[in-house]
C-alpha cells in the first residue's frame, strides 16, 4: 500500500512556526510594522498601549495599537491577515510593499492576534489568527471577519474610523517589564518616524507622546541644541535596476552630513551624552519615504569607525523606487546596498567622512590645547599690571585678524565680543594662517589673541607633543612656553607706530621661516 504524501506548497503547521524567527530584530521593529500600517492608512493619531494581561503567567503582557486611520472593509480585514494579502502588494507609494507586516510582525511577538476595525462610525469588524489553532491545523483560513464591539478599555477613545491590533499570548517579547518596553518604543519610533511627528503625526506610548528624535541632530531635541550642515546635501540621480528587459526608473539620493558643535558639548558628562545619543551614535541614516528603515555603517568605504566620528552624521533618502538598489527587506529593518549603488555614494561619502573625523579631532585637539594653555593665559593676566599698559584702541588688522580666528573658535568669538575689566585678557589658540608665520597675535575689547599656526613646523614638532603628553613635566614645559610666546605677543603689540609694526611683522616673518628650516626633517 502506497502510504499518502501531502504534496501541499505550504506545510502550513511548519510554515506558521518558522515565521515566527524570520525577519524582525525585536519588539520594536515590529511594532514599528503595525505604525507602518495605521500611517499608510492615513492615521494621524497612534495610540500604542503595553499591559498586563492579568490573566497568563508564562505572557504577562499584552500590546495593543490603535489608530484613527480609515479602516478596512471584510475582504480587506481578511486580506490583510493573510501572509502576502495586501491589496498594496508592491505598490511603492507607501511605507510597505509585500503584505507580510501585519500578520508576520504579529506571530513573530504573539501566538495570537486580534484585529478589530470599523470605517465611517460604522460598528467594528474583527478576525484574529492564533498560532495553536494553526499548528494544530484547527485554522486553515483567516476566520471571515464578524460584527464585535472592541474591548471596553478602547472603546472611550474610538474615533470615526479606526483599527485596532491586539496581541496577546506575548511569548516573545524583547522584554519583560512594561516600564522597559515603553522606554525603549520611544526611542526607536520617535528616531523612525522623525519625518512623520515633524509633520504632525501623533504616537502615544502608554499616555505619553513619542518625541521626534534626530540622530542627526539638525531638527534639534532634548535641549541639545542643534549641529551644523556641513557643505551643501549632495544630489544623485541612480538608475534602478531593470526589469523584463525594460530600463530601470531614475530614482533620487540626496546625502546629507550634519557636523555636532564639539565646544558646546564636549564637556557634557559620559551620561548625557548616551542619554542625548551623542555616544556611540556615529552612523548613517537610511531613509525610504520619510521613514527610516537602517542606521549604520554604509557607504563608507576603507573608513575605520573612531571615536571622533560620534561627533559627525549622515543621512541618505532615497526614493522608493530604488528599493533594489538599496536591497530593502521586507521588514524594513536593514538594507543590503548592491555593489553598484556603491560604487557611487562611497567615494563621495568617505571623502566627506574623513574630512568631517579631521575636523572634529581639530576641534577636540583646540579644546585640550586651550585647557593646557588656562594656567598661562591666567598669569600673563594677573602679571599684566607690572608692565607698561597698551593702547586702548586696536588696530585695524588686529580686529581683521581676530574676527577671522573669532569664526573658526566659537568660545572665542564669546569672548571678543565683551570687554573685561581692567585687565588685559590672554588667549592662546591653534588656526590655520595663509603665511608660513609659526605665530600671530592681535587685539580686540581688551583681548590679546596668540595664534599658533598648526601648519608650522614647530607645532608639529615641539607644540603639539606637549599638549598630547600626560606627563607632568610636559605640561609644566607647555606652561612655560605659552608664557614665553605671550610675552613675544605682548612685546610687539607695545609697537604702535605703523613703521614699528611693519618692521615687527618683517622680522617674525623671517625669524618663522627660519625656525622652519631649522626643524624641518
Amino acid at each position: 500500500m502506497v502510504k499518502t504524501t501531502d504534496a501541499s506548497i505550504i506545510a502550513l503547521d511548519r510554515f506558521i512556526q518558522a515565521t515566527r524567527d524570520s525577519g524582525y530584530k525585536g519588539t520594536y521593529s515590529a511594532v514599528s510594522e503595525l505604525v507602518d500600517n495605521s500611517l499608510q492608512a492615513g492615521a494621524k493619531h497612534v495610540r500604542i498601549n503595553i499591559f498586563a494581561s492579568g490573566d497568563d503567567a508564562k505572557c504577562p503582557v499584552r500590546v495593543a495599537v490603535l489608530d484613527d486611520g480609515c479602516g478596512m472593509d471584510r475582504a480587506t480585514l481578511r486580506q490583510a491577515l493573510r501572509f502576502g494579502g495586501s491589496s498594496r502588494f508592491n505598490d511603492r507609494e507607501g511605507l510597505g510593499r509585500y503584505g507580510m507586516g501585519l500578520p508576520n510582525s504579529s506571530l513573530s511577538q504573539a501566538r495570537r492576534v486580534d484585529v478589530f476595525t470599523w470605517q465611517d462610525e460604522g460598528k467594528p469588524i474583527y478576525s484574529y489568527l492564533d498560532v495553536d489553532e494553526v499548528a494544530s491545523g484547527r485554522m486553515t483560513k483567516v476566520p471571515a471577519p464578524q460584527p464585535r464591539a472592541i474591548p471596553s478599555t478602547f472603546s472611550g477613545v474610538m474615533d470615526k474610523s479606526g483599527t485596532l491590533v491586539l496581541w496577546s499570548r506575548c511569548d516573545r517579547l524583547s522584554n519583560g517589564r512594561i516600564s522597559t518596553i515603553a522606554r525603549k518604543l520611544h526611542a526607536t519610533l520617535g528616531r523612525i518616524y522623525r519625518y512623520f511627528i515633524w509633520k504632525g503625526v501623533e504616537i502615544v506610548i502608554n499616555g505619553e507622546r513619542v518625541q521626534a528624535s534626530d540622530p542627526i541632530f539638525l531638527q534639534g531635541q532634548n535641549g541639545a541644541g542643534s549641529a551644523s550642515m556641513f557643505g551643501e546635501p549632495i544630489c544623485y540621480e541612480v538608475e534602478a535596476p531593470s526589469s523584463n528587459g525594460e530600463a530601470g526608473k531614475i530614482g533620487k539620493v540626496t546625502v546629507t552630513f550634519s557636523e555636532l558643535p564639539v565646544h558646546d558639548w564636549h564637556a557634557l558628562s559620559n551620561e548625557e551624552k548616551r542619554k542625548r545619543g551623542i555616544a556611540n551614535g556615529a552612523g548613517v541614516s537610511i531613509v525610504r519615504a520619510n521613514r527610516e528603515v537602517d542606521f549604520g555603517w554604509f557607504f563608507l568605504g576603507d573608513k575605520r569607525r573612531e571615536n571622533y566620528d560620534d561627533w559627525w552624521r549622515c543621512e541618505i533618502r532615497f526614493d522608493p523606487v530604488l528599493d533594489e538598489a538599496f536591497g530593502i527587506t521586507h521588514t524594513k529593518q536593514q538594507i543590503r546596498p548592491q555593489e553598484y549603488l556603491s560604487e557611487i555614494l562611497s567615494p563621495d561619502i568617505e571623502t566627506m567622512a574623513k574630512a568631517l573625523n579631521g575636523r572634529v579631532r581639530s576641534a577636540h585637539l583646540r579644546l585640550k590645547e586651550g585647557e593646557r594653555s588656562r594656567d598661562a593665559e591666567e598669569i600673563a593676566a594677573k602679571k599684566d599690571h607690572f608692565l607698561q599698559p597698551l593702547p586702548a584702541a586696536s588696530s585695524q588688522e588686529d580686529e581683521r585678524i581676530a574676527n577671522e580666528i573669532a569664526r573658526e573658535h566659537r568660545d572665542l568669538k564669546a569672548d571678543l565680543e565683551r570687554t573685561p575689566g581692567n585687565a588685559l585678557e590672554y588667549r592662546v589658540c591653534t588656526a590655520k594662517m595663509r603665511e608660513t608665520l609659526m605665530f600671530c597675535c592681535a587685539r580686540k575689547n581688551g583681548h590679546l589673541v596668540l595664534v599658533i599656526n598648526p601648519d608650522h613646523p614647530f607645532y608639529r614638532e615641539v607644540y603639539e607633543p606637549l599638549t598630547s603628553e600626560n606627563r607632568p613635566d610636559a605640561k609644566e614645559v607647555k606652561r612655560k612656553l605659552d608664557l614665553v610666546l605671550l610675552a613675544a605677543a605682548r612685546a610687539e603689540a607695545m609697537n604702535t607706530r605703523k613703521p614699528d609694526r611693519e618692521s615687527v611683522k618683517k622680522y617674525r616673518k623671517n625669524w618663522s621661516d627660519i625656525l622652519a628650516t631649522f626643524l624641518s626633517q
